[in-house]
């Protein structure tokens, strides 16, 4: 469909062609392009958009130090980038550049309007700006004399520039705000803008510079160059066809239904851009999701530090399926992740090759043995886990789609696994090596191999938007005849059981995820970083804190407790995917824990001691076998362990290699 109800505009930021792109920049394409096949899945017309923003001074003085054009030197970056599109498979269906004829002539007609009815007057400013962020600042909000968002050094700049009347828009941004609650997500983000930037005063924006040259000019005024504000901000609108003779692409997808970028630019789109479009009388985009930052271990991702991930590297050896799943499962969409060398191979084999690649293999491998290769007829209730293992199925298929409509991929592909971890169990339930010794339970153990290969077909659909080789490969393997497959692995065909057609000759394949030798592989991925991860994989011996706290005293003795007692306590592993306040309780912390093989709501009261933006992403130590209460009307299904002492507390956490669900003993 095709309707203006049924489109679905995404994008993602324009990246600064000053230097090769890493694993962070992967990060956010891919989550929009996971979403932007969750959407195709879905039936929607869906327009995928990004970029690059191409103008500015660090790019004019890369090109001099490299003696040679400004366009010379990001035409290069640009095929670069576009090459690793490729590579992570990427399905945009527009890639804009701030250089482009298109773009620059409708930026020239913004900004001749908004000069044109007084948002936009000649001014004077001076301040400190710094280059790598493109921004001015003045003294008061320098940290040690440089940048406050990048910590570089800023230099002292004084020129005429046109400035943007932000302060005339400031409550009529407000009252948007109010009005869209979902407008800015996470709602931590929208938080931050109205107290940091928007309740202090807005300030007007300087939106020209006459310091550099590469730029588009102001019409009427070509010592100025228009400023990244107006320029780079405006992409999302002159990619559809704003400001040309041809509207129509423009008409049909806008507003976007999210604009999609990392944490450090919230501001930009949230503030800025905003209140460009009311100037302009053009709606609002629908959602702006700030995801949080993948780090490594040390901090942010450096050439310095000899942290920087190639995602090509880990593409060429893993394959690509592998790094897109990593990226989506690993980290809550929305906080701050972080990359380990450990904690990668450990998805690999744990998850890809002993879950997903072992079920598949597991299967195939019986129906070709039993069966001749041909998957039997379904018999529905043949055994007596096949209802759970359907409800399975049907619950996967909900939280699935609840988890991808708030773009939480790690919550969407933790029910996936749910799901795999559900039918792994239904073989050592039904014992088919057992079944297949009578005759008399040959429909019935025919019926057990259908629901094996039905729960897997389910499972690649679902995957589909996330890993884009593997659900064809598994398809290959489960024999789908190419003029089967739009029905087979569309949206519609996982709302029930039993589409699979019987007769289907399955084919066995090389296993799609071989399991790593991880030592070797962590060593592997240390070296290619540069070695800058070396912490990772040989952890730092535990030094004596300069001032450690006093013993604490004597406790009085508890009732010993036998083994077996202490056994009866089921510790796990959980990442914390989101915390907040529990309302008319200033202790409590509703948390939204993931397990591995399911969800989970636990009500802590470590509120004095965390926010709830500290805890996401953490993993910590869930009791799960501890029988849920209520605690001011909120369930908690669990609790989670912490060291406490006087006014202190801390969490009990492991390492982020540690999987989600893994047995703490």
């Amino acid at each position: 469909m095709t309707t203006k109800s049924k489109t679905f505009y995404i994008t993602t930021p324009i990246y600064y062609p000053s230097d090769k792109l890493h694993i962070g920049h992967a990060y956010s394409t891919v989550a929009g392009d996971a979403m932007a096949r969750y959407k195709r899945l879905r039936g929607f017309d869906v327009r995928y958009l990004t970029g690059t923003d191409e103008h500015g001074q660090k790019i004019e003085r890369k090109a001099q130090e490299k003696g040679t054009t400004p366009q010379e030197f990001v035409d290069g970056i640009v095929a670069g980038i576009k090459d690793l599109w490729s590579k992570l498979d990427i399905s945009y269906d527009d890639f804009i550049r701030t250089t482009e004829t298109r773009h620059k002539d409708a930026v020239g007609k913004i900004f001749q309007r908004l000069l044109d009815q007084g948002d936009i007057y000649l001014g004077e400013y001076e301040g400190w700006y710094c280059i790598p962020d493109e921004s001015f600042f003045p003294q008061s909000k320098l940290v040690d004399g440089k940048c406050p968002d990048c910590g570089r050094p800023v230099e002292k700049m004084k020129e005429q520039t046109y400035f943007f009347r932000m302060s005339k828009y400031a409550d009529r941004l407000v009252q948007y705000y109010e009005e869209n609650p979902e407008f800015i997500q996470p709602e931590s983000r929208k938080n931050e803008m109205l107290n940091n930037f928007i309740k202090p005063g807005l300030e007007d924006l300087a939106v020209s510079r006459t310091t550099f040259d590469w730029g588009i000019k102001v019409p009427g005024d070509p010592k100025h160059v228009i400023y990244v504000w107006i320029d780079a901000l405006s992409n999302y609108i002159t990619a559809l066809g704003y400001g040309s003779d041809d509207t129509s692409i423009f008409d049909k997808y806008w507003p976007a239904d999210v604009h999609l970028m990392s944490k450090e630019i919230v501001r930009f789109h949230t503030i800025y851009w905003p209140i460009m479009l009311m100037a302009l009388d053009l709606p609002l985009p629908k959602k702006v999701f700030a995801h949080g930052w993948l780090l490594m271990k040390d901090g942010k991702m450096s050439k310095s530090k000899g942290n920087v991930v190639d995602p090509v590297t880990l593409i060429d050896r893993y394959g690509l399926d592998a790094l897109r799943y990593y990226l989506m499962r690993e980290v809550p969409f929305g906080a701050d992740g972080t990359f380990t060398p450990e904690s990668f191979v450990e998805r690999v084999n744990h998850d890809l090759a002993n879950d997903l690649g072992n079920l598949l293999n597991r299967t195939i491998v019986m129906i070709d043995k039993y069966f001749a290769g041909t998957i039997p007829a379904y018999v529905p209730g043949a055994t007596e886990f096949d209802d759970n293992l359907l409800e399975t199925v049907q619950t996967t298929v909900a939280k699935y789609e609840e988890a991808m409509e708030k773009m939480e991929f790690s919550i969407a592909l933790s029910a996936v696994w749910q799901l795999i971890s559900r039918t792994n169990k239904y073989i050592d339930e039904t014992q088919p090596w057992s079944m297949v010794k009578d005759e008399a339970k040959r429909e019935t153990l025919g019926s057990v191999m259908y629901v094996l290969a039905e729960s897997q077909r389910i499972s690649s659909v679902l995957l589909r938007p996330f890993m884009t080789k593997t659900p064809q490969l598994i398809w290959q393997q489960l024999g789908l005849a190419a003029e089967d497959l739009p029905r087979l692995t569309a949206w519609e065909s996982v709302q029930s059981f039993g589409h699979l057609p019987t007769g289907t000759t399955v084919q066995k394949g090389d296993p799609m995820f071989p399991r790593l030798d991880a030592p070797a592989e962590v060593a592997y991925i240390v070296e290619a970083m540069g070695g800058g991860a070396a912490n990772s994989a040989d952890e730092v011996k535990e030094t004596a804190p300069a001032a450690a706290a006093s013993a604490v005293p004597a406790p009085e003795p508890k009732e010993e407790i036998g083994i077996d007692d202490f056994a009866k306590v089921e510790l796990r592993v959980a990442q914390v995917i989101s915390a907040e306040p529990v309302k008319g309780a200033d202790k409590l912390l509703k948390l939204q824990l993931d397990l591995g093989y399911e969800q989970r709501q636990v009500v802590s009261g470590i509120a004095k001691f965390y926010t709830p933006e500290e805890l996401a992403g953490r993993k910590v130590i869930c009791v799960t076998n501890l029988k849920q209460a209520k605690l001011r009307g909120e369930l908690s299904q669990g609790m989670i362990l912490a060291a406490s002492h006087g006014d202190q507390l801390t969490l009990a956490t492991v390492p982020d290699s540690m999987p989600n669900g893994a047995i703490v003993k």
